[in-house]
């Protein structure tokens, strides 16, 4: 995750990319858009987001509709224009994301990047098997060096608008009114302006009057004065919030969000339909008046009628409510986190009876929100007929609103980062996800008709919560901080358990009779560990014995942990234990085959345990750790059967060395080589049964098989199938010892090669005295 902040005055900005992914070759845009359909798309893909952390799984739509149509044609090493900051994309090798000045307003944008998306996402699992990728990446933010420029080349000049001075107007709406006649266009060039509205306005106004030219000829009602508004970034013709003639009608902007407005005003003169530019010594002036009306404190609303209250936040030493809210002025009993709603609605009185009425709630959350939620509840003991709306900036209203509750039922405007929980006709349970940092206004329509206000029925609460409805009690809520350079993005997530996913842990995605069965498989698979340690016991093998039947029974305690069933002992030890026995198992059954004495066996066994130990305790579930297991089984067969040549070749160069064969002629000891490697091969070829190796060898390919088929939505079925598999493998390895070789290594007994020591004596007869 990392953040981007953009000052008002940037001119580009553009993130490259560059990593070691490859996409799937073969995977059609229609496999992948399935996918992301049912959730289960392990596409990589990269997110943004304006003033909080993205979350896929929330605006996937956002994802199907737009970002993946756009997999075909983006080409490596491509660049992607972004105009929507509420959308993902499929990452590719080489990549620049770059930000449209003009299309992209000033703020901080939020980047993540995710290995898929859907419901598995946050689903805990027994494996994390995959590819890895690793990435660079280079963010360049240009901005103008004079901070009264703007534009992409740094040619608009900002006049600023100030509005500092203050009054009362009307006798009840505090205004900000100042009137200038000192603007004139050369040349019909635009011109830009900004106003800056510190806090939550009812209305910005903006007039131009005794609009006058130095050219005597020209006729009234040939020009105009357009003026193109919008909020945060200079408007464009094509690109703007607002615009009217304001030589004609004032611009009138309701509901004023808090922050900066920029205004162009443009002059357009036209004779007999067409346009005319002025000359160098042609002039349009005019003088222009602008005003910004605010309520008085604790009135709010259409004619500063309905009663406002500001909440102010409070640590709670809580660990997952960390910031409660509270109106100002009003006495809460301690660890009491609800407030009373009746004393605070506006009632009839205030529209002369209208229906409905609007009771408004002012918020500033700090940057310790940011990666966190925001909860609204609304608790009563009889039903509620409240409306929920929520804004960001200004004054929601039937309008304008970023999110809505209705009826049993949100909305977001352009935005689906909200949820629902928990909703009856008594409680509502609303919560604003991952929610930018500044002012938030909470609008609450409600009847006002009849409204007993000593009547405590009804009680609110607001505050802010790291994980949405504490996981849905599914999952573990965790924080992270993720620092990139200068900046920090901090921001909490769910990890759900193995039966649930999605970014609140909501949904079930292992039903409970399935989870049963995956239990039972995953457990009762083991009981396949009885073969080899029974054969072991059979010929007295009792340290293999004692090894395969701990590892079954480690085994299936620790799946049983991991499903969820009963712990023996904490999860980490189980663990180890499972993979340092299944170490171990695997390297028992290569020295059993391949070694006959029993000292030699005692010292591998010390060796094996020790190495066994060290992969267990780093990354024991690395897939590489199995493939180093293997390696080091191969190593020691070999080197079992290099010790056995060694030893037979030592055994008959002392038979040839004899005084009884002292005398052999040179052709009869040429034979030699030939003849020991033959009978070696006869040796080894009697100390097996073949068919139980080529049995074992069939029984290995289908655990390798099981282990890389294995992924976090099939586990449960290949890896019972992997401990059946490699347990019946070490059966058969063990198995295709034969019986008497199996004897002489038991009773300490050599045979050095009879029936080679026999030919040679037949070959070479001693002479008689």
């Amino acid at each position: 995750m990392d953040r981007i902040s953009q000052v008002s005055s940037y001119m580009t900005a553009s993130m490259s990319l560059q990593q070691n992914l490859t996409l799937m070759i073969g995977v059609t845009l229609e496999d992948h858009k399935s996918r992301f359909a049912d959730g289960r798309s392990k596409l990589p893909i990269i997110c943004f987001r304006d003033g909080g952390p993205p979350l896929p799984d929330v605006y996937s739509a956002h994802i199907k509709d737009l970002a993946l149509s756009r997999y075909a044609g983006l080409s490596s090493g491509g660049t992607e224009y972004i105009r929507n900051m509420k959308q993902c994309y499929p990452l590719q090798r080489n990549v620049t994301f770059e930000l449209i000045y003009g299309q992209i307003p000033p703020g901080d944008y939020y980047v993540g990047m995710f290995n898929g998306i859907g419901l598995i996402r946050t689903q805990s699992k027994m494996i994390n098997r995959g590819p890895k990728y690793t990435f660079n990446a280079n963010i360049i933010v240009e901005r103008c060096s004079d901070v009264a420029m703007r534009g992409h080349y740094c040619n608009q000049t900002i006049q600023e608008l100030s509005c500092l001075r203050s009054g009362i107007l009307d006798g009840s709406n505090v205004a900000c009114r100042i009137s200038s006649n000192s603007f004139c266009h050369r040349n019909m060039d635009p011109k830009v302006y900004s106003i800056s509205v510190p806090e939550i306005a009812q209305t910005l106004m903006i007039t131009a009057e005794n609009v006058s030219f130095n050219q005597t000829s020209w006729e009234a009602r040939e020009y105009t004065l357009t003026c193109y508004a919008r909020y945060n970034a200079v408007p464009e013709r094509s690109l703007y919030d607002h615009h009217v003639d304001i030589s004609m009608t004032p611009l009138v902007i309701q509901s004023v969000k808090v922050g900066t407005w920029y205004f162009v005003i443009q002059p357009v003169y036209q004779s007999n339909g067409s346009t005319v530019t002025l000359q160098d010594n042609q002039e349009l002036c005019y003088s222009m008046e602008w005003e910004v009306l605010k309520c008085p404190q604790g009135k709010s609303g259409s004619n500063c009628t309905w009663q406002a209250h500001v909440l102010q936040g409070f640590p709670t030493g809580n660990s997952t409510v960390p910031f409660i809210y509270y109106p100002e002025g009003l006495q809460m009993s301690a660890g009491s986190y609800n407030f009373p709603l009746e004393p605070l609605l506006s009632n009839s009185l205030a529209r002369n009876g209208a229906e409905f009425g609007w009771t408004y709630f002012f918020l500033n959350t700090s940057q310790a929100a940011t990666g966190r939620n925001i909860h609204i509840q609304i608790l009563s003991a009889t039903r509620i007929h409240f409306e929920i709306y929520v804004r960001y900036g200004g004054l929601p209203s039937l309008d304008m609103w970023d999110y809505r509750y209705s009826n049993f039922t949100a909305n977001g405007n352009n935005d689906s980062m909200f949820k629902l929980y928990d909703i009856t006709q008594e409680r509502i349970n609303f919560y604003i996800l991952y929610p930018r940092e500044g002012p938030w206004t909470i609008g609450l329509r409600h009847l006002v008709s009849n409204l007993n206000l000593s009547n405590t029925q009804t009680t609110m609460s607001v505050s802010i919560e790291i994980c949405p409805n504490q996981c849905s009690g599914r999952g573990t809520c965790h924080s992270r901080t993720d620092a990139t350079g200068s900046a920090s993005v901090s921001y909490c997530y769910c990890q759900c358990n193995r039966n649930h996913g999605g970014f609140d842990c909501s949904f079930e995605i292992v039903s409970r009779q399935a989870r049963i069965w995956h239990s039972f498989f995953l457990i009762a698979s083991n009981a396949a560990a009885i073969l080899p340690a029974l054969f072991s016991l059979r010929r007295k093998a009792y340290a293999e014995w004692i090894v395969f039947m701990s590892s079954g029974v480690s085994s299936a305690l620790y799946h049983a942990c991991d499903v969820g069933t009963w712990c023996a002992l904490s999860f980490h030890v189980l663990q180890f234990m499972d993979f340092w026995l299944s170490f171990m198992a695997v390297g028992s059954t290569v020295i059993y085959i391949a070694f006959e004495s029993e000292v030699a066996k005692r010292a591998l066994h010390s060796i094996l345990t020790i190495v066994t130990v060290l992969l267990a305790l780093n990354g024991m579930t690395r897939s590489r750790n199995v493939v180093i297991v293997l390696s080091l089984g191969a190593l020691g067969l070999l080197v079992g059967w290099l010790m056995e040549a060694c030893t037979r070749y030592k055994s008959i160069y002392i038979s040839l060395s004899s005084p009884a064969t002292s005398h052999s002629n040179i052709f009869e000891r040429r034979r030699t080589p030939s003849l020991w490697i033959s009978n070696l091969v006869k040796t080894i070829y009697l100390q097996f049964h073949w068919s139980f190796v080529l049995l074992g060898f069939i029984a290995l390919s289908l655990a390798s098989t099981s282990w890389l088929s294995e992924n976090s939505e099939n586990y449960w079925l290949w890896h019972s199938l992997w401990h059946i598999a490699i347990y019946t493998c070490s059966f058969f390895f063990l198995r295709s010892k034969a019986a008497a070789a199996a004897a002489a290594t038991q009773n300490g007994e050599r045979q050095v090669a009879p029936l080679m020591v026999s030919e040679l004596a037949h070959l070479n007869p001693v002479p008689s005295s």
